[in-house]
């Protein structure tokens, strides 16, 4: 007779040999140990399966998968979740990341709330070195900050590690097969960019409540390049948009469409600043600075410095000097409205 084990982890990984061992560690470091870790290894080329199984770890491949990430998950969870109990758990975790030893301690225990239906992951920088990098770092940190500042309430069950109850995967998959909500009767939607955000946003759409404790600390890989980076907001800008046009606005969705009109006010200010400061340049020759502006400029690089501390000094050096970050932001900008543009333009889409 098969007994259904209370806690399942799923790491879904396409060609990640040099990061899934430390994925699976990790997962045998908790405090609360899963009862299986799984690998989904989802067309790869390379020993990802193989350094999986050395591990410790279960192998499952994805079969004729032209789905990536969402379709592999799929797969898996339609063999695995007909073994389990309503009240049981899965995890599903990145290959590329790395979760903190009291992670499904505090998920498992967040998770006897009846009214929470899935405990998303504080997600940090693993790589903090390089200017690059110390910028996403300290992002990830105040992202966090804020998380834990709104009560744990977060915006987005991140696929860096988030814990599932069973029930309400269930849940999902009932109400996209009976209409109501988007998909195609799996648990992933496999059509959308960011399938992370569209599953948060189905799960609190049934009226569960999705939290991020502060204990629930992930460790994941940042962008290289400002290519990577420049591709990977891209496609979470565009995505997180696509999400909210294919829900329309409701109960759950008007803070995320309230959020995004104040990104475009922000674009729009920036825009007009840039737009009035040429043009101060080129009617009177420069622009002169008056002491008055140096106290809130000061009062600005504290904040900034303050809220990443916890990223070590020289991340609170880079911060408070101000400029760095503003560069990053426009950065940032850049990707929203290129983003916007993909989608008025309906061009093809790039995982």
């Amino acid at each position: 007779m098969l007994v259904a084990p209370k806690l399942v982890a799923l790491v879904p990984a396409h060609d990640e040999e040099g990061t899934v061992i430390a994925a699976v560690r990790s997962l045998q470091r908790q405090t609360v140990r899963p009862d299986r870790v799984v690998v989904v290894a989802d067309n790869c080329n390379d020993r990802t399966a193989a350094r999986a199984k050395g591990a410790g770890a279960e192998v499952v491949r994805s079969i004729r998968n032209d789905r990536r990430k969402a379709g592999a998950l799929n797969q898996a969870l339609q063999r695995i979740l007909p073994t389990l109990d309503d009240d049981d758990v899965v995890l599903v975790m990145d290959a590329d990341s790395a979760l903190a030893p009291r992670f499904l301690e505090v998920a498992l225990r967040e998770l006897r709330d009846p009214a929470v239906g899935a405990i998303g992951g504080n997600f940090y920088g693993a790589v903090n070195t390089g200017w690059l990098r110390r910028m996403q770092c300290n992002e990830y940190a105040r992202f966090a900050r804020e998380t834990a500042r709104k009560d744990a309430k977060t915006w987005v069950l991140t696929g860096t590690g988030t814990a599932f109850r069973v029930r309400v995967l269930r849940e999902v998959v009932e109400a996209r097969c009976a209409g109501r909500l988007p998909g195609a009767g799996y648990v992933y939607d496999t059509t959308v960019l960011t399938e992370d955000n569209e599953l948060t946003l189905a799960i609190k759409h049934l009226g569960y409540r999705c939290v991020s404790p502060r204990e629930c600390v992930v460790m994941t890989d940042v962008m290289p390049t400002w290519r990577d980076l420049f591709r990977q907001r891209l496609r979470w800008k565009r995505g997180a948009m696509e999400n909210l046009l294919q829900y329309g606005v409701t109960r759950v969705t008007l803070p995320y469409i309230a959020q995004h009109l104040m990104m475009f006010l922000a674009l729009a200010f920036f825009a007009l600043y840039a737009g009035l400061c040429a043009v101060t340049i080129a009617t009177f020759g420069g622009i002169s600075m008056h002491w008055f502006w140096c106290a809130p400029a000061l009062i600005f690089s504290l904040e900034r410095a303050v809220t990443v501390r916890t990223n070590g000094w020289r991340n609170v050096l880079l911060a408070a000097a101000l400029v760095p970050e503003w560069t990053y932001e426009i950065f940032m900008q850049a990707c929203l409205l290129r983003a916007s543009g993909d989608i008025l333009r309906r061009s093809a889409r790039h995982w």
